[in-house]
């Protein structure tokens, strides 16, 4: 699907006539009707009734109108903003970050930069729940954000997946990695992150046992001197990179593996740039 397909269907839809479609989209009509045709045959579904007396939207058209309409408003308002960001107008992109996204946004930002000399870039980190709040509230442009991100109001991409790393007492350690059922006697301690906390503890369930969830893991460097010192458990880092302390914590796979999407997030119909951030954070 390509959004001249859509834009051509919208102008037919709108004038449910091809040849005054042809006239407003300053193309000929066998254009148009082909492109319209494509848009059918790849989608599966008859959206305009022809005859030689009229064009009439389907049932199916009229939904897929309504959807054709918010796509080329987004792409739209995406062109616009690239060409203000080339331009220099919009000076400062508010992004809200997460822990452990370092070489990611130092790489990111490098090319955003290098496209738009002069933007100024403000980060912010904040909890996952926070950022999307603070996307809708307009406070960010953009947020990076892991795990499931279900909001109609808000536009979300996947741009990668982060493993999920597993901590534990070092007497636990298994290079080819650790199984939960192995695990199922420890307390498990996870920080305040709903998708976290649902997708570690149905893992669990799936592996046969419910988890024993110990005290919140706040702060994932006062959790390690905790588990360093104190009564065993073991929690679930992004990524794959976490200090220990003393050789008494171990951090390695799972097995099977576990990961977490990374998602791009901004609200529908504000001003971010899709194309250009994904492009450079992706």
């Amino acid at each position: 699907m390509e959004l001249r397909q859509l834009r051509y269907f919208v102008t037919v839809a709108e004038e449910l006539h091809f040849g005054k479609a042809a006239d407003r989209l300053n193309i000929v009509q066998p254009a148009v009707s082909q492109q319209v045709a494509r848009l059918e045959r790849e989608l599966g579904l008859k959206l305009l009734d022809r005859s030689s007396r009229h064009v009439r939207l389907t049932g199916d058209g009229e939904r897929m109108l309504r959807e054709a309409r918010t796509v080329l408003a987004a792409a739209d308002r995406a062109t616009e903003v690239a060409a203000e960001l080339v331009a220099g107008q919009t000076a400062v992109l508010r992004i809200g970050t997460a822990q452990g996204l370092r070489d990611r946004l130092e790489r990111g930002l490098a090319v955003l930069r290098s496209r738009t000399p002069g933007i100024e870039i403000k980060l912010s980190s904040r909890p996952a729940a926070e950022q999307l709040e603070a996307v809708r509230a307009g406070e960010l442009d953009v947020a990076f954000v892991r795990g499931g991100v279900a909001a109609a109001d808000l536009q979300v991409v996947e741009l990668w997946r982060d493993p999920l790393s597993v901590l534990v007492p070092s007497e636990y350690r298994a290079d080819d990695g650790v199984k939960l059922v192995d695990l199922a006697a420890l307390p498990l301690r996870l920080p305040a992150d709903p998708w976290l906390h649902d997708h570690i503890v149905g893992a669990c369930r799936e592996a046969g046992f419910e988890p024993v969830l110990g005290r919140p893991a706040d702060n994932l460097e006062d959790t390690v001197v905790e588990m360093s010192t104190g009564a065993p458990a073991w929690t679930v880092v992004y990524g794959t990179s976490c200090e220990t302390t003393d050789g008494a914590l171990w951090m390695g796979p799972f097995a099977p593996a576990l990961s977490a999407p990374g998602n791009l997030v901004v609200a529908a119909g504000r001003p971010a740039c899709l194309d250009l951030l994904v492009s450079a954070f992706g």
